[in-house]
């Protein structure tokens, strides 16, 4: 079952990915099983009768709510996986001798989109697919909230504090490389420059330590209760 792989070998936007793919099926089902006993009952009971022409309506109200609210949400969901596939793929790129990048981690309070270890420290990014433009200044104070929870958790396994980023893939940002409230906020574009050139706070021994210690903190929630929901604001 899932709930036991490997955590730290979680693909980019894998559990966004996930979500697309069941909300996408779940529809295409629900339409499915709908136009059938629409097509049964009009076959059963002729097409003027009264249960074959509830099943129409049952089916076109269904086919109006899926377009106004469901395909809107899974295209916001489709547009959240690419933006973490794409930012994922940036990090990919850094020297795995040196760093160490974790996608996807769930630690029991939500999900990070990436974890990355490195000289510098640690690194907790949430990416967002906001096509903006981005206002450093007017960020919501809920995604503020997101990034600091989210560092604060890994900082406690690691023993000591991680980095938060928020990272927009597409969006222009007024102040890139700006903190708001402890956060720095990025363009997809910026990300590994930014890293790479923070000071190196940590020895190769210690970066290893830590990428242990978190490894094994994802091994020991993956293995006691199942993924909680995802934090997502601004998606």
């Amino acid at each position: 079952m899932a709930i036991y792989s490997d955590p730290t070998s979680r693909t980019p936007g894998q559990y966004a990915r996930e979500t697309v793919r069941r909300l996408r099926m779940r529809t295409l089902v629900a339409l499915g099983l709908l136009a059938v006993s629409t097509a049964l009952l009009g076959r059963t009971f002729g097409l003027r009768d009264v249960r074959f022409l509830a099943a129409e309506v049952a089916l076109l109200v269904s086919m109006f709510v899926i377009s106004r609210y469901v395909l809107p949400l899974v295209e916001r969901r489709d547009r959240g996986a690419l933006a973490e596939e794409q930012v994922g793929a940036l990090l990919d790129t850094l020297p795995p001798s040196r760093w160490h990048v974790l996608h996807d981690a769930t630690l029991g309070r939500g999900n990070v989109d990436h974890i990355v270890v490195g000289p510098p420290g640690v690194f907790t990014i949430e990416t967002k697919s906001h096509p903006g433009p981005v206002r450093v200044g007017r960020i919501h104070g809920a995604t503020l909230a997101q990034a600091h929870a989210q560092s604060k958790a890994i900082g406690w396994v690691v023993g000591f504090e991680a980095e938060p980023l928020i990272v927009f893939s597409r969006a222009w940002v007024d102040r890139p490389g700006a903190r708001r409230k402890g956060v720095r906020v990025l363009p997809a574009r910026m990300l590994l420059g930014y890293v790479e050139r923070c000071p190196a706070r940590l020895s190769a021994h210690e970066v290893e330590q830590a990428y242990a210690l978190l490894a094994q903190g994802l091994m020991a929630q993956r293995g006691r209760v199942r993924p909680l929901e995802r934090w997502r604001v601004l998606r």
